[in-house]
């Protein structure tokens, strides 16, 4: 089992920049893994920013369980994922499977690259470095389309924890990536995919 871990801010377009990969590689054996699917469903209370739950911390997630479950599928097992609601900020009942016969696991988060352990599973470690007005506009339009929040709510949660995180404990880790990647990510998603295409023979 190959492990790609791709970290970076919120809006950076991780998850776009996974799909680029895996739609150039074009081979079922490669599956892509959301980080937000491992968000606690009552991260501690103090972590609380004005009354509200901070999930721009790390410890918002559920680290013993994304461990294990990185570690299993190093091994080549299946594992059940949780499914995460934005709207209502919990994890469902759902799970799905991921994991088993197939070769390839993407892991896209923004502390993807935060935990020692989670490091060392890795066989690559990507950080999408994209300057933080852009972050923030496509942070805006996903949250308003997808997720059903407000552009008060938005605006107010990037003030009080988004961008304070990002600067404390999110892009410290860029030091720990093989490969940064910025804006235009085409080149680097043709290298990566490549490198997946001479795995996967």
């Amino acid at each position: 089992m190959y492990l790609i871990g791709i970290a970076g801010g919120s809006g950076s377009g991780k998850t776009t920049f996974s799909k680029k990969i895996i739609q150039r590689v074009n081979h079922p054996d490669v599956v892509l893994l959301s980080q937000d699917s491992y968000y606690l469903s009552a991260p501690s209370p103090s972590l609380r920013v004005h009354g509200e739950a901070n999930f721009d911390h790390p410890e918002a997630f559920d680290w013993p369980l994304l461990r294990d479950h990185l570690s299993r599928l190093k091994q080549g097992n299946e594992v059940a994922v949780p499914v995460y609601d934005y709207k209502t900020s919990r994890r469902t009942s759902d799970t799905h499977a991921v994991g088993g016969p197939v070769k390839v696991v993407i892991l896209e988060g923004i502390f993807t690259l935060w935990d020692e352990a989670l490091r060392d599973l890795f066989d690559v470690k990507i950080y999408l470095n994209v300057e933080a007005d852009i972050r923030f506009i496509r942070r805006l339009h996903r949250d308003v389309r997808d997720r059903g929040r407000t552009h008060d709510e938005i605006i107010r949660r990037y003030y009080d924890t988004v961008r304070p995180m990002h600067q404390l404990y999110l892009e410290p880790t860029r030091k720990y990536a093989d490969l940064v990647v910025g804006e235009e990510s085409d080149v680097a998603a043709d290298v990566v995919a490549a490198r997946v295409r001479e795995l996967l023979k």
